[in-house]
């Protein structure tokens, strides 16, 4: 039975997936869950995943959620090369050190502008100013950490080598740089990193992964997009509430 992945490559964790998925010649289903439909919150999705985010995977009755855990199972059972997920015991403990600052700091950090320049207004709300200019001081006290931190004088963020880690964050970082963001300017140590990061993975895949989230402002303006399902308003403003 072939490896199902449930996406939608407007999310950024679902990119990573799926970059991971492509550069290893994975072989899976796409099954396409649109957010802004709200395809997440019907009943047939509900049932692969009560938590109604993605991505998800379905590997025959096995079933699993959260984009860091899908990547080590992916990693480990189609044996990728180590780099990726490190059989060395502290060098593992790295990439978790960083996945569980990931979630906590850049997660829901880097997401906000999507919420303030395009899904707000798709629904008709404006997210206030205070939380827009509270999300940019987040935004850059993040990248300080993400440089001092966890890059300071290496090539990747857990290393000598490209790991699920750099993957995680670039994809998340892809977010409001795509908005207009200029994440890196007077950032020459993280922007050489990104550099590093694109080239292994390779122009033609990014590329492919990135159409998406690097075309929105253009749908947007076009008013393109889709109108939101009643399920999907109704959750799109109480995550529009909880910005901090």
């Amino acid at each position: 039975m072939a490896l199902e992945l449930y996406m939608d490559l407007l999310s950024a964790p679902c990119r990573a997936v799926y970059i991971f998925s492509k550069k290893h010649d994975i072989q899976f289903n796409f099954q396409f869950v649109d957010l802004l439909k709200g395809h997440h919150h019907s009943k047939e999705y509900i049932d692969i995943n009560p938590l109604r985010k993605l991505p998800s995977l379905k590997d025959g009755k096995f079933i699993l959620s959260e984009s860091s855990a899908i990547l080590i199972y992916l990693s480990c059972k189609y044996q990728t090369p180590d780099h990726w997920y490190p059989s060395d015991l502290q060098a593992r403990a790295r990439v978790h050190e960083y996945l569980g600052w990931h979630a906590d700091c850049i997660r829901g950090t880097f997401g906000i502008p999507l919420w303030v320049q395009v899904l707000g207004p798709l629904i008709g709300v404006q997210v206030p100013k205070e939380k827009v200019e509270r999300n940019r001081t987040a935004i850059d006290q993040a990248l300080q950490w993400l440089e001092d931190k966890f890059l300071g004088d290496r090539p990747f963020l857990a290393g000598q080598q490209v790991t699920l880690a750099d993957l995680m964050a670039l994809e998340e970082l892809m977010q409001p740089v795509a908005l207009g963001y200029e994440l890196f300017e007077g950032r020459p140590r993280l922007a050489a990193w990104r550099g590093r990061v694109e080239a292994f993975l390779g122009a033609e895949l990014c590329q492919e992964a990135h159409s998406i989230i690097l075309s929105i402002l253009e749908q947007a303006a076009k008013k393109t997009l889709p109108t939101p399902s009643p399920e999907a308003y109704q959750a799109m403003l109480l995550r529009i509430a909880r910005i901090p």
